[in-house]
């Protein structure tokens, strides 16, 4: 597995574009915005994405997503179907953040934990961890011991929960239960900020520990 991070927007938010070493076949995961940015790092590696995958639904997570999926002609994949609130709500999101305006959009397809999900030879589980929101899920690579988090857990922090149907100690629940108990040694690669690993947010994170929240 190769993995290129992109920060884009304002909220330099960690676009990733992860590539099957063996196949080439590769997907851009949570495309928050900066389309442009994005197609031309796709083309710098000769790289044409097989999908996009989404976490959940918030615009700086998936701004590019459909600019992408109509360039490249492919399926825009995830979340979880009770994120549909927030794709429909992507002209009131991009007012609140300050945007350019937006034009609804639904996924491809819906996933649900314990999908498994393939692009290439990388074969991620879906892991429903609601929270953030009550739809965001996360993509776990067993083989290269990695999780594709989004905004559910940040290396020392957790994502927000006052936004609409956001539920701080659902968040906790989720963490504890599809996080925490991965191989310790797992990347967790978020939405924002630098990577972390399991044992480190499992022992230092604040949140987690009861210090905070």
């Amino acid at each position: 597995m190769e993995i290129i991070t992109l920060p884009v927007t304002a909220f330099a938010q960690n676009c990733r574009i992860v590539i099957c070493k063996k196949t080439r076949k590769a997907t851009v995961v949570d495309p928050g915005g900066d389309a442009d940015k994005i197609i031309t790092e796709l083309a710098k590696y000769d790289l044409t994405p097989d999908c996009i995958l989404l976490t959940h639904g918030h615009l700086d997570h998936v701004g590019a997503a459909k600019i992408l999926a109509d360039h490249f002609s492919i399926d825009i994949v995830g979340p979880h179907k009770d994120e549909l609130f927030w794709f429909d709500a992507l002209p009131m999101q991009a007012q609140m953040f300050g945007f350019k305006p937006v034009t609804p959009f639904t996924p491809t397809h819906w996933l649900s934990g314990g999908d498994i999900f393939s692009v290439g030879e990388l074969r991620f589980e879906i892991r429903h961890c609601p929270g953030h929101t009550p739809g965001h899920i996360v993509f776990y690579e067993p083989t290269h011991g990695v999780v594709f988090v989004g905004d559910v857990i940040f290396k020392g922090s957790v994502g927000r929960t006052d936004f609409p149907k956001g539920d701080a100690q659902q968040l906790l629940e989720s963490i504890k239960k599809h996080i925490l108990t991965l191989p310790e040694e797992t990347r967790i690669l978020s939405g924002h900020g630098p990577d972390t690993k399991v044992v480190t947010e499992r022992i230092s994170n604040p949140f987690i520990s009861g210090k905070f929240g």
